[in-house]
């Protein structure tokens, strides 16, 4: 598929494929606690917000501490059973999904999640998160 530019933002809009691979390398790296691969992804000025919770972080820095955080809280974090939208006219894609946290005492908590990313030049400038109960995401 041939680049676009959408009419809303003038920016570059990636084909629904390409956007919906950077959500999937973007939780792969969630998900193996690969921190710079997560930041490759990123603007540097990215804002990560996490609406349920009114949590907004800017930048690679207060991204980077929250993912250590999350990551320093529990023995691991699941992302699966993904579903997608992506915005025809520009440059968003959503996804729905299950998430598993094994928390440090080996307890399973279960919630399903989206989130909503916005894309400029190929990386996030953007990721709102609508989490169910409670914030595994604190600041």
């Amino acid at each position: 598929m041939l680049a676009r530019v959408s009419p809303k933002t003038g920016a570059f809009a990636m084909p629904n494929t390409l956007r919906i691979d950077l959500v999937r390398r973007y939780f792969a790296a969630v998900d193996g606690e690969q921190l710079d691969d997560i930041l490759a992804l990123l603007t540097e000025d990215c804002v990560f917000s996490v609406e349920t919770h009114g949590v907004v972080l800017k930048g690679h820095t207060e991204i980077a501490d929250m993912f250590r955080r999350l990551w320093g809280n529990h023995k691991a974090v699941r992302h699966h059973a993904f579903r997608y939208v992506c915005d025809q006219d520009s440059t968003r894609v959503s996804t729905q999904f299950q998430v598993e946290n094994t928390e440090l005492d080996g307890r399973l908590t279960c919630k399903s999640n989206c989130n909503f990313f916005d894309i400029v030049d190929g990386r996030f400038r953007a990721v709102a998160v609508y989490m169910a109960g409670a914030n595994t995401l604190e600041r």
